[in-house]
């Protein structure tokens, strides 16, 4: 996969769970004018409530996840916990290249930089920063999609996700939601201009 073909962008958001990055990227995919795609991401995982196959993600069972990774179909992929992999497929971006689009990424810290690290000069890397980890359990809580034994696994993963922000393009606060949303607008639409 050659970025010589394409002047299509990447935008990567990263954070936290519960810090608000979904929300953001909902938000720029309504923005007609930026031109974006969501990148739909492979997972092993198994759907939950309504999630559907090539919307939500792409799900595979595990042996096909493998397989696709020994068969180098992956710009990026991760075990996030044990045999419950996700990862974002080269398809993928070439499907939205195609269509003259610039893809959107919501996607996990480590995910985001190894792409930024692949495509340096194609890809704007932004870091959502939650206020503080006080207010990032009760988001969590508040969404109230999952057991305590989950929330508990995240919030000990955002101390680490959160020392890696300074790697990251620009980092957006997320206090106040407006200003995070038109910030966040205001740097894609930047970068998309000016590359």
């Amino acid at each position: 996969m050659s970025t010589e073909k394409h002047n299509g962008k990447l935008i990567v958001f990263s954070a936290p769970s519960g810090s608000g990055k979904t929300t953001i990227v909902r938000h720029l995919l309504k923005q007609k004018e930026l031109n974006l795609e969501f990148s739909i991401s492979a997972t092993s995982r198994e759907k939950r409530g309504r999630e559907e196959h090539g919307k939500d993600y792409y799900f595979l069972d595990l042996k096909t996840f493998k397989s696709k990774i020994k068969n180098d179909e992956f710009l990026e992929w991760e075990e996030v916990y044990r045999d419950n992999f996700y990862g974002t497929l080269k398809s993928e971006i070439e499907r939205i290249w195609a269509k003259g689009k610039n893809v959107i990424f919501d996607i996990d810290v480590s995910g985001g930089l190894r792409i930024k690290k692949k495509f340096p000069e194609n890809t704007l890397a932004i870091f959502v920063k939650p206020p503080d980890l006080n207010e990032l359990i009760i988001r969590l809580k508040e969404r109230g999609e999952e057991s305590a034994e989950k929330i508990s696994m995240r919030v000990a993963k955002a101390p680490a996700e959160l020392a890696t922000a300074p790697l990251f393009d620009e980092i957006v606060v997320n206090d106040d939601l407006d200003k995070a949303l038109s910030d966040a607008y205001n740097l894609v639409s930047s970068f998309i201009e000016n590359n």
